[in-house]
């Protein structure tokens, strides 16, 4: 399944509307090399959840204190906190269900720097599923992209 979701996600961000405005600095080269590269962390991210793995989850995001995350309790700040947030509202597999994003417009805005917008959805057949959209933005930090910023609703 994992290695199915890949390509989809590629797909999918393939076929999406070019992000405007376009910077002079962004080629169609690393336009591309950063979709596919932020579609690469979000399918990593996905899989780690499916598999339980909540620290797994967070490689994604920057492992710094000015992380933000942004919820319906309001403003997060830091990497651990975050995590901790996430340990405490979703303390077993079974609450985690299974993670699939969806709608995804991956926009680079510039080498280092992208903005994601999306739809996340937890099946979780005994607790009820939840669902929500997001906006992430992305930086590329020492050659890997990283979410810097999360605001899921």
């Amino acid at each position: 399944m994992k290695h199915l979701l890949f390509p989809l996600l590629l797909a999918a961000a393939a076929t999406l509307p070019a992000c405007s405005p376009r910077l002079a600095a962004l080629t169609p080269a690393t336009e591309a090399a950063a979709r596919h590269d932020i579609a690469a962390v979000l399918n990593t991210q996905t899989a780690a959840w499916n598999r339980g793995d909540v620290a797994g989850f967070m490689q994604g995001y920057w492992q710094n204190d000015s992380l933000v995350f942004i919820g319906k309790s309001g403003l997060t700040y830091g990497w651990q906190h975050t995590l901790d947030n996430y340990r405490r509202s979703y303390p077993s597999p079974a609450a985690m269900g299974q993670l699939d994003f969806s709608r995804l417009q991956i926009c680079p805005l510039s080498p280092d720097a992208a903005q994601v917008i999306g739809r996340w959805h937890l099946a979780r057949p005994a607790a009820g599923d939840l669902q929500g959209h997001f906006l992430l933005v992305m930086r590329r930090i020492a050659g890997k992209w990283v979410v810097v910023a999360d605001h899921s609703s």
